[in-house]
């Protein structure tokens, strides 16, 4: 028998304390507004567990009268991950946000999952240590979260997304079990590597509530150079250039159109311009090091020269104090604030193979600025690691909602020329509701067949985020 509403919260506040159980009016929409505003949540409440052994407990309870559950970290995402589509209890993890250990040794960390990763980066280095994840929501999203959708941010280039930086999980299962996987092994070749099952999964196999992660050292030397160039080869040249001139120290290879920093100019009020003249594409590079003497700053004069020599660079500012480099990086994380004073916009998250990216780049944008007239392209993006973020703004004469309406014709655009270039639609932001539609469409049947299998061994009576990143699989 289907328990009453009324029943079914006291159950949930059995486990985690009145206080701990949010209701109607209690619920903000930080917890149920997906970042962009394309989801909103319709949930019977709000839980806020303090321990993984409350989390167990109330997947328990949600299991037995098959109440659907969707896991919540800082809800920062914008593909719906973090929405409820259904009458369901959404399980925020905030309160799990300790961390346990910083191994200065191991370089390791042990932490919860409700941790904001700006505080994770802080305890790093306090202990001279590096966490290199680094991204727009740093300052409010939490580290499960980010395992959970694999996020990429501006070091993949060297440190790899969040997957990579992953050692060991603690996960409670869909059945309530919690797996004890929280090993800083380096080498642990035991049979199947379960924590990969977890990262990138979007809560939809499991709740991640511990994290054990890698650290480096911290980089005590700063290269952050703003360079300007003619075209998008040139750019790929230069990032080749620099992996081989460089010995790898680049931790960071931004793109950035005209279009997307004349938008900062005009729209943020501490967006500085380096150069006398504009632009038509520009990079943002940054080098780090942990040497002694300190060899990043050598590096970057070195290898620009020969790439002014060869014409690939046009011009170059090197930072000179900390405050230069964060004036460079402020242009960098301004685009996307910037956008929002644009109109609406249709983003896109894909990657291609490095030697695409500039017909990709050229194709999408011709092809779109044919099909819709004055259309405004924003391209930027993580170049190292193929990353390109084609977000489209409306055109200044079209009314907001009708450019939204063409949302799935322009992004089948972007998509298919994606695809023909063996790339991927969703490089770093997910799957969640937004790209459901994607997964059928590019996803093989053997690939789409082992995710149900996967799905549905462990999570039989689908109660773990429904309808999120598999078609068909809402509760």
């Amino acid at each position: 028998m289907k328990l009453s509403e009324s029943v079914l919260i006291q159950g949930l506040r059995s486990i985690v304390g009145e206080a701990n159980v949010l209701l109607g009016e209690q619920i903000s929409d930080d917890f149920l507004k997906e970042r962009r505003g394309r989801f909103s949540s319709q949930t019977m409440g709000v839980v806020m567990p303090g321990t993984a052994e409350e989390v167990s407990a109330l997947v328990r309870f949600c299991k037995q009268n098959s109440l659907p559950i969707v896991p919540q970290g800082g809800n920062t995402g914008v593909c719906g991950a973090a929405v409820s589509v259904e009458d369901s209890v959404i399980v925020n993890l905030a309160r799990l946000n300790q961390i346990r250990k910083v191994d200065a040794t191991g370089f390791t960390m042990e932490a919860e999952a409700g941790c904001i990763l700006a505080n994770l980066q802080a305890a790093a280095k306090e202990s001279n240590l590096y966490l290199p994840l680094s991204l727009g929501a740093e300052g409010t999203c939490q580290i499960g979260g980010n395992l959970s959708t694999n996020a990429g941010g501006v070091n993949v280039l060297r440190y790899g997304n969040a997957r990579d930086l992953v050692l060991g999980l603690e996960v409670v299962l869909p059945n309530g079990d919690i797996w004890n996987g929280l090993n800083a092994l380096r080498k642990n070749n035991t049979g199947y590597d379960l924590k990969n099952l977890f990262v990138g999964a979007e809560g939809t196999l499991g709740i991640i509530t511990s994290v054990v992660l890698k650290l480096f050292p911290l980089p005590v030397h700063r290269s952050t150079v703003l360079i300007a160039m003619e075209s998008v080869e040139n750019a790929v040249e230069l990032f080749s250039r620099t992996r081989k001139e460089t010995s790898d120290f680049a931790s960071s290879f931004e793109l950035m159109s005209r279009v997307c920093v004349e938008s900062a100019f005009q729209n943020i009020p501490d967006c500085k311009d380096f150069f006398d003249q504009p632009y038509p594409w520009y990079v943002l590079m940054e080098l780090g090091d942990s040497t002694r003497d300190g060899i990043s700053q050598q590096l970057s004069e070195s290898f620009l020269e020969s790439a002014f020599e060869d014409g690939i660079v046009i011009d170059a500012v090197l930072a000179t104090s900390e405050k230069q480099s964060q004036e460079m990086w402020r242009l960098r994380e301004a685009i996307v604030e910037a956008q929002l004073y644009e109109g609406k916009s249709i983003k896109n998250d894909v990657s291609v193979p490095l030697d695409c990216i500039a017909e990709f780049v050229e194709q999408s944008i011709s092809t779109l600025e044919s099909l819709i007239p004055g259309i405004r392209p924003f391209a930027y993006g993580h170049i190292g690691d193929g990353n390109i973020h084609l977000n489209l703004s409306q055109p200044r004469d079209m009314d907001g909602d009708e450019f939204f309406g063409r949302w799935h014709e322009v992004t089948d655009i972007v998509h298919e020329i994606t695809d023909g270039l063996n790339g991927s639609f969703s490089a770093e932001h997910g799957i969640g509701l937004l790209k459901l539609r994607e997964m059928t469409r590019y996803k093989s049947s053997v690939e789409l067949e082992l995710m149900r299998s996967l799905k549905m061994a462990l999570d039989p009576d689908n109660i773990m985020n429904p309808g999120k990143v598999l078609p068909g699989s809402s509760h």
